[in-house]
């Protein structure tokens, strides 16, 4: 439509103020954009100045077991890094999940209307709590719990430990599974409901075997952008993990995570421009590169096998 036949009709203030949102709705669209492009810049130039000045290739420092700066020479090898930051992602899930899903299906399918606006934001009130609160949760109360379980098993259990890294993200990431799910849940037709009713289906089979299948995009999307909170964690995981780099199968066992390890070294005393001090920067982008693609995964989901309905 040409530009004359657009503004057909309007006064020229209207014109005016009209150009003016759509050019800063433009411009906030584009600092987006150019933010994420420095992030990125900045990533890239310090990580090619890490690999440059430590000489340390990119195979060694994605595959390599050890992660020493002290030694001489240095080992900068991610992995146990990399395993710690997938078992806590992987732990929390088992957890958040299934209890996400299954509030979701209870919030859109069984609770009463009334009950269902108080339960969800009292729900989606966990993802307001700072995670460092949920660290001291984790380090307070879920270690002592779990360290009294154990004890009569003979079992020695350290301060931290993966295990309840994993029990304590598991409860944070809840709310973001059930209230993304709930709300792919509750776009469900009505008319598709209606026709399970119609054949004589039960509430459960509805929920489980028309409902959910058709808002089956949406929930898986749900659940990879949880794992994605989840493998960005901080705050949370350092408190109840600790900063111990080390591939175990032991969920009882110390480990640290890719954030714990930039957050170590940015409290330390890594000296400025230092391997170590740009370590964190190779680090960070690894981080970068692992959640963008489980976004870009999340999208792929949502385009191939999204429903749409008229």
């Amino acid at each position: 439509m040409p530009a004359e036949d657009h503004w057909a009709g309007h006064s020229p203030r209207q014109a005016i103020l009209e150009s003016a949102i759509s050019f800063l709705l433009a411009a906030a669209a584009l600092l987006t954009v150019l933010t994420t492009a420095g992030i990125i810049l900045v990533l890239t130039v310090q990580s090619v100045q890490f690999f440059v000045n430590s000489h340390v290739g990119i195979l060694e420092f994605l595959l390599g077991a050890e992660l020493k700066p002290e030694a001489d020479p240095p080992k900068f090898g991610i992995l146990p890094l990399v395993w710690g930051t997938f078992a806590i992602a992987l732990g929390s899930s088992c957890i958040a999940l299934p209890i996400g899903l299954l509030s979701a299906i209870y919030l859109s399918e069984y609770a009463p209307r009334r009950l269902r606006k108080v339960l969800k934001p009292a729900l989606e009130l966990l993802a307001g709590i700072p995670t460092i609160v949920y660290g001291y949760l984790a380090l307070l109360l879920i270690t002592p719990v779990i360290k009294a379980v154990m004890a009569p098993l003979g079992v020695r259990v350290p301060q931290f430990n993966a295990l309840s890294a994993c029990i304590v993200v598991g409860i944070m990431i809840i709310p973001l599974v059930s209230s993304l799910s709930e709300d792919v849940l509750s776009a469900v037709p009505r008319g598709l409901r209606e026709a399970a009713y119609g054949l004589g289906a039960t509430k459960f089979e509805v929920s489980t075997r028309v409902v959910l299948p058709a808002a089956l995009s949406g929930v898986v999307a749900s659940f990879i952008l949880a794992i994605s909170r989840a493998v960005g964690e901080t705050m949370a995981v350092v408190l109840a993990a600790g900063m111990l780099p080390q591939i175990t199968l032991s969920p009882l066992e110390s480990v640290e995570t890719m954030t714990t390890y930039i957050v170590q070294v940015i409290s330390g005393e890594a000296s400025y421009g230092s391997s170590k001090y740009l370590s964190l920067f190779a680090v960070g982008l690894s981080l970068f590169i692992i959640t963008l693609v489980l976004n870009i995964i999340s999208g792929l989901v949502l385009r191939r096998y999204r429903e749409v309905y008229q």
